[in-house]
């Protein structure tokens, strides 16, 4: 197993922001991941997990404490069921079940990360979420100090939430299995309108698996959705804020303080979630309170190509990027009465 000292986190991360770490460490199988687990557990040591580096933000002054980053391999397919070892590089294990002929995560291509990460966050876009696949996560328990197996329904699946998210310090995820379907070649039913649109089909058809990949790819590029060392609007954690879920009772609130805002004829995007329940759309409020694609002069600023992207243009500081964020959570309460929450995870700071 590797280990470094006051090693630099910001490499590990999409947004290349963050201080060192006392102690780097980086575990290619699963026993080595384990046995660093419990040596931080054992001494009081905290411990910051990394995947594929996508989801985080971490404090310019770093983390005091044990980086262990999941280096593990395995990819295991048999018949439609697949199994992915917690460091696999999620978009790369796409791209194979698209070329063996499974449909299940082909509208998932292109999110950067690890497959440990996918089940934490249920990570989802495009009509398909990781959680109407999975059938099993096996994970280590930090309380119980043994691995365990987590079948679909005990991982209490949510929109970007689940188990592993509400309780961060108790499980390591080593293994995700999932149920992949053999359609004859054929997508999954496309659930996305823009989607749909864009391959000239139905919500609900089907379309060549790679049809659908390779459309999902060109619509996340054109958003800077798909990493690319040269182009800044990648340098981010994708969308930021996720769609903020309202009550009817707040639907109706937000509802009037929209048209209030924007006058009687404009009705803010609404979807159902959920027996008295409705989503609507960070992207739209932000760009509505004011923050359009691009905003900002510092270091940090929204995304030219997509209003859900905080992104570093390069020599920003964690503090920029925070201070961005918050100045956006703060103008769309002000607007609409709505409270943004950050999707990435924070590590030494907090919006």
């Amino acid at each position: 197993m590797q280990e470094l000292h006051d090693a630099p986190l910001a490499p590990l991360t999409t947004f290349r922001l963050g201080g060192p770490a006392t102690r780097l460490l980086t575990a290619t199988t699963d026993d080595e991941v384990i046995a660093a687990v419990r040596e931080a557990d054992d001494s009081g040591t905290p411990l910051l997990l990394i995947g594929g580096g996508s989801n985080l933000v971490i404090g310019d002054k770093g983390f005091d404490g044990t980086a262990l980053v999941i280096a593990t391999k395995g990819f295991s397919l048999d018949g439609t069921e697949l199994e992915l070892a917690a460091g696999e590089v999620w978009t790369d294990a796409v791209a194979r079940t698209v070329e063996a002929g499974l449909a299940g995560v082909e509208c998932l291509a292109g999110i950067p990360g690890s497959a440990g990460a996918t089940p934490i966050q249920n990570v989802g876009a495009y009509g398909q979420e990781v959680s109407a696949t999975i059938t099993e996560v096996i994970a280590y328990d930090r309380k119980a100090r043994a691995t365990v197996a987590l079948a679909n329904a005990d991982c209490a699946f949510a929109y970007r939430h689940s188990r592993f998210k509400a309780d961060p310090e108790r499980y390591v995820v080593l293994r995700v299995r999932f149920a992949l379907e053999d359609a004859g070649g054929l997508s999954a039913p496309l659930r996305y309108a823009e989607t749909a649109r864009a391959l000239g089909v139905r919500p609900g058809d089907r379309v060549p698996l790679a049809d659908a990949r390779d459309t999902v790819l060109k619509l996340r590029a054109g958003k800077g959705m798909v990493l690319d060392p040269e182009d800044h609007d990648t340098w981010s954690a994708g969308s930021f804020f996720t769609n903020p879920i309202l009550t009817d009772a707040e639907f109706a609130v937000f509802r009037a303080r929209v048209r209030e805002r924007l006058g009687d004829g404009v009705e803010p995007p609404a979807y159902p979630a959920g027996e008295g329940r409705t989503k609507t759309s960070a992207a739209w409020l932000i760009d509505k309170a004011g923050f359009p694609k691009g905003y900002g002069t510092g270091p940090a600023r929204i995304s030219t190509k997509h209003t859900l992207a905080l992104t570093n243009r390069g020599g920003a500081t964690t503090e920029d990027l925070l201070a961005l964020a918050r100045e956006v959570v703060a103008g769309v309460r002000e607007a609409f009465g709505v409270t943004l929450v950050n999707e990435p995870v924070t590590v030494g700071v907090s919006l």
